[in-house]
C-alpha cells in the first residue's frame, strides 16, 4: 500500500497517470453512479488544475482535483474513492491536503447533497439552492479563507 501523497498539476501528469486518473473516475462516477455527463471537460490538463492522489498497486486508491477558474477562484471537485479502499479515511486525507496547500483563499464545491455534512466538517458551508449535474441532486458549497 502507498500512502504517500502524489500532488501533479495538469501539466506535469505523465500518460500513465491521466489514464489512472480517468480510469478511476470512469467506475465511481459513470459505472456505480450511472451519471449521465461526459467526465472529461477539458480542465484536467491545464497547468491551473491539480490532482491528488493515493494509490497501491492497483493504481489511484483515492483521487480529487482542484482548478483555478478563469475568475480565480479554487474550486475541489472529482472526489472518488475505490470501493475497496472506502472507509480509511483517504478522501479526508486528500482534502486536509487541499487545505494545507490552498484554504488561505476562498474555496468552492458542489458537493453530492448526500455528502453535505461531511463537507460540513471541514469548513464548507452552503452558498446557493440545491441542483442536479450529472443526474446527482449538488448543494453548492464554499469554504472561506481563516482570519
Amino acid at each position: 500500500m502507498d500512502d504517500d501523497l502524489h500532488v501533479r498539476s495538469g501539466d506535469e501528469l505523465t500518460a500513465a497517470e491521466v489514464y489512472d486518473i480517468w480510469r478511476i473516475r470512469d467506475v465511481v462516477f459513470a459505472v456505480e453512479q450511472q451519471c449521465d455527463e461526459p467526465d472529461v471537460d477539458g480542465i484536467d490538463l491545464l497547468p491551473t488544475c491539480h490532482h491528488l492522489w493515493f494509490a497501491d498497486a492497483d493504481g489511484p486508491t483515492s483521487y480529487l482535483r482542484t482548478f483555478t477558474t478563469g475568475t480565480g477562484v479554487r474550486k475541489v471537485g472529482r472526489v472518488a474513492t475505490r470501493k475497496d479502499q472506502r472507509g480509511r479515511g483517504l478522501s479526508s486525507r486528500l482534502l486536509e491536503a487541499v487545505l494545507e496547500r490552498w484554504g488561505d483563499g476562498e474555496i468552492r464545491l458542489g458537493a453530492q447533497a448526500y455528502l453535505h455534512d461531511w463537507y460540513a466538517g471541514f469548513g464548507f458551508e452552503r452558498c446557493g439552492e440545491n441542483f442536479w449535474e450529472a443526474g446527482i441532486e449538488h448543494v453548492p458549497m464554499r469554504r472561506l479563507p481563516r482570519v
